[in-house]
């Protein structure tokens, strides 16, 4: 598993202490930038400028681990194994492999091994996730249209 996926389970005190700092730093999740400064007495201090993206990204990471989960951040342009891209898409190998040789996601082969970038496993997600939303749209509008549900 590549370093990037390691995911590390919060201890208490680290729970405790996202949970303090993510209500701390939230007042500011509308800025497109925050000017931190980073003390470490008696020795270091930094002044920081948090992009608004980071900020928030940041902000999501310690929402998270403040509810006690495990937090993986991967970049973009990693490839993944089919293993793995399974795992993300929460499917079995053979049916990422059938999808993959469908054409549905794009992967190279590197040797007899297939690789996927991220980006593209990200994309085939939000495109079914779209097309779940537009059927779950249309059962709702044919409920409505046959007096189906509540009054």
């Amino acid at each position: 598993m590549p370093a990037f996926a390691i995911a590390h389970l919060p201890t208490p005190q680290e729970t405790e202490e996202a949970k303090i700092t993510s209500r701390a730093l939230a007042k500011y999740a509308h800025n497109d930038r925050l000017h931190l400064k980073i003390a470490n007495p008696p020795h270091e201090a930094d002044d920081l400028i948090l992009p608004g993206y980071a900020l928030n990204l940041l902000l999501d990471i310690l929402t998270e681990m403040s509810k006690g989960n495990a937090i993986t951040v991967m970049p973009i342009h990693a490839e993944l194994s089919t293993q793995e891209t399974a795992e993300l898409l929460n499917v079995s190998r053979p049916h990422l492999v059938a999808l993959l040789e469908q054409g549905k996601i794009p992967f190279r082969k590197v040797g007899t091994h297939r690789r996927v970038l991220a980006k593209d496993v990200f994309a085939y997600k939000q495109g079914i996730d779209a097309d779940r939303l537009q059927a779950l749209h249309e059962l709702t509008a044919q409920a409505q249209e046959l007096g189906m549900g509540y009054e």
